[in-house]
């Protein structure tokens, strides 16, 4: 119990607040207790779905996390807090709308509070594009984890040691993923396929830079190091994990739109839920999660791969985020258990 509030008491607290706001919006909107009562269970459905999605954002942030200093730890909860809950689930799909549709920032929210419908109708039309920005920065995370010759630790040996011996070729899953935007891209009509293909390309062109960015850092603070200065790490980690998070968030903000257009009660329910993934994230972190179970942060990443598949492809299909939620879970449910077992096997190891 002590360590549930611990980790988790503040997202508690934060849940109440939005619950609150919810019922009041619900009462002055709707003017009725069963409309109030509809609108807050909407707020809860989406707050579940978005960690239902997001459960393996956690494992990542905290495998990243854990190489970084405390200052840049707490600046990535307390910051990132801010960027993920106000900046994705409420700035970017008014952003979208107003750079679709051309309007001003008070006429977007204008928009957003006194035409859902429209406002949904817009943000709905830059799916693909959304779709292959997202896809192809997470199918780049997903990938270059796998595609790493020095890493010796395997969940799905028969898979995994194949992607770690083609990491000798140079950006060898940079072409796996240009062959599937271009695949993908021939199921879409001309105009779109044109959206698709430059959305996609910018989203690894985003992933190229943050990790050029990140190895430029490291190699100044390094320098820095055998120079004998005491160097805090942990910007490039930083810009790293605040883009992730974004990444992650397109998914969960365009299926909201399936259970409700009303931005305040997507952004009250995605908020709930990104608030929780940061609970989760700071547990992994200080109970060393990831160094106790070895093949969960390989679930993670399988997760991370299966749901930049589903973008890319959900540029062509329909796929409800219930199957996306699922098979995240399962992967990271199968790798949790794979753990437990090397454990009981290996408890020397283990310890």
């Amino acid at each position: 119990m002590a360590t549930l509030k611990r980790f988790y008491g503040f997202s508690l607290i934060f849940t109440i607040i939005c619950l609150a706001l919810g019922a009041w919006y619900g009462w002055s909107s709707t003017g009725s207790l069963t409309g109030t009562l509809a609108l807050l269970w909407i707020v809860v459905v989406l707050s579940v779905l978005e960690i239902s999605l997001s459960f393996d954002n956690a494992v990542v942030n905290a495998s990243v996390l854990t190489n970084m200093d405390r200052v840049w730890q707490k600046r990535f909860l307390t910051w990132g807090i801010a960027f993920a809950v106000f900046g994705m689930r409420i700035v970017f799909p008014l952003a979208i709308v107003a750079i679709a549709a051309g309007l001003g920032p008070m006429q977007t929210i204008d928009l957003s509070l006194n035409n859902p419908a429209e406002y949904e109708r817009i943000v709905s039309s830059a799916h693909v594009g959304i779709a292959g920005f997202g896809g192809a920065f997470l199918a780049m995370v997903g990938l270059k984890f796998f595609f790493d010759g020095s890493k010796d630790v395997h969940w799905i040996g028969v898979v995994e040691r194949q992607l770690a011996r083609f990491a000798a070729l140079p950006a060898a899953e940079v072409a796996l993923l240009l062959l599937a935007l271009w695949g993908i891209s021939n199921m879409l009509e001309p105009e779109e396929a044109l959206t698709f293909l430059v959305a996609g390309i910018l989203g690894l062109v985003t992933f190229i830079a943050v990790e050029g960015i990140n190895a430029i850092l490291e190699l100044h603070e390094e320098k820095q190091r055998l120079q004998g200065a005491v160097v805090r790490s942990g910007l490039g980690g930083f810009l790293y994990l605040n883009v992730l998070d974004a990444s992650f968030s397109f998914d969960g903000v365009i299926g909201a739109f399936a259970l409700s257009n009303n931005m305040i009660v997507i952004a009250l329910g995605l908020s709930i839920g990104a608030m929780f993934v940061r609970s989760m994230t700071i547990h992994l972190v200080e109970k060393g999660t990831l160094a106790q179970y070895r093949f969960l942060e390989h679930g993670a990443f399988w997760a991370i791969i299966a749901l930049g598949a589903i973008m890319l492809m959900s540029a062509v299909f329909h796929i409800p985020e219930t199957i996306t939620g699922l098979i995240g879970a399962t992967l990271i449910g199968l790798s949790l258990w794979w753990s437990v077992r090397h454990n009981r096997r290996n408890p020397t190891a283990a310890d």
